[in-house]
């Protein structure tokens, strides 16, 4: 794994716009140390930053790598409409990371890159309301009609959506060039404020 991985799949969490980015990353068949080492010392580096980096599965010659915002994911988790979606889905809700322990045993129920759980979005800094709208569409119950797709598929506020989507990619383009300029992942990370 490569800091080059990073940005340009995590860039607006890092810049502390976004709670959380999963990623897939490659990884030598039956040896997952070298990832993990890289794990553990991106831990050391950006835990500084408020952020903390998670390898939540484990298929064929990659892992799904999660790297989130923790005091981030906790407010989000704390939304009503996040609470009753997690409840519904088997989550205790106790803690927002007792909540990635049961997405990462989740996710390592699923066999294939089509088995995510459709809460994945509220770990992903997603509005809930439009997590409530995909999961409605996908288990057929009524859903309003999706607005527009971006980062996800909106069922909300497509206002806000689109200047999210718009900042996000903007965001992007200018980590990658200033990561490609030198800077390091540390320097790029912006601190969580308390």
């Amino acid at each position: 794994m490569s800091e080059k991985l990073i940005v340009r799949h995590c860039s607006p969490t890092l810049a502390g716009l976004k709670t959380g980015s999963l990623f897939p990353c490659p990884c030598p068949a039956g040896n997952p140390e070298e990832i993990l080492a890289f794990i553990r010392n991106m831990n050391r580096t950006l835990s500084k930053k408020g952020i903390r980096v998670v390898p939540m599965r484990f298929t064929g010659n990659n892992i799904l790598i999660y790297l989130y915002r923790p005091a981030r994911l906790k407010r989000d988790l704390c939304h009503p409409l996040a609470c009753r979606v997690l409840t519904e889905n088997g989550y205790t809700c106790e803690s927002a990371e007792q909540c990635v322990g049961c997405l990462m045993r989740r996710l390592r129920e699923g066999h294939g890159n089509e088995d995510f759980p459709h809460e994945i979005g509220l770990f992903l800094g997603y509005p809930p309301e439009d997590v409530c709208g995909f999961i409605d569409s996908k288990t057929g119950h009524t859903a309003p009609p999706c607005k527009c797709t971006g980062c996800w598929k909106v069922y909300g506020d497509e206002v806000r959506a689109q200047k999210l989507f718009a900042q996000y990619r903007k965001c992007t383009a200018v980590y990658c060039a200033h990561h490609a300029n030198g800077d390091s992942l540390d320097k790029l990370t912006v601190k969580e404020s308390v």
